[in-house]
């Protein structure tokens, strides 16, 4: 079992690779599996967001099978799946 920051830092250390994460969506509280990436630029326009995600406790991630980038909802990560490795929250 992990803590939420070593799930975190988890994520953070996959330098552009794929990964799965499980995590409860905020808006509908339904839970929810992505696979993404890290550091994608792809339709990056330069403008910045309007709000800091990390002081709402939120990751900007590319979601590979929706082709957009998707808001990880930090605070209720559930399971990060890298390399073969699962590792599941407390």
């Amino acid at each position: 079992m992990y803590t939420k920051q070593n799930l975190v830092d988890i994520l953070n250390s996959t330098g552009g690779k794929i990964f799965s994460v499980t995590f409860t969506k905020r808006t509908t509280g339904e839970v929810r599996q992505l696979n993404g990436r890290l550091g994608v630029q792809i339709g990056v326009k330069g403008v910045g967001m309007k709000y800091n995600p990390v002081e709402r406790d939120l990751l900007p991630v590319y979601d590979i099978q929706k082709k957009a980038f998707r808001m990880i909802n930090l605070s209720s990560i559930k399971e990060v799946k890298f390399q073969g490795k699962t590792y599941r929250a407390e």
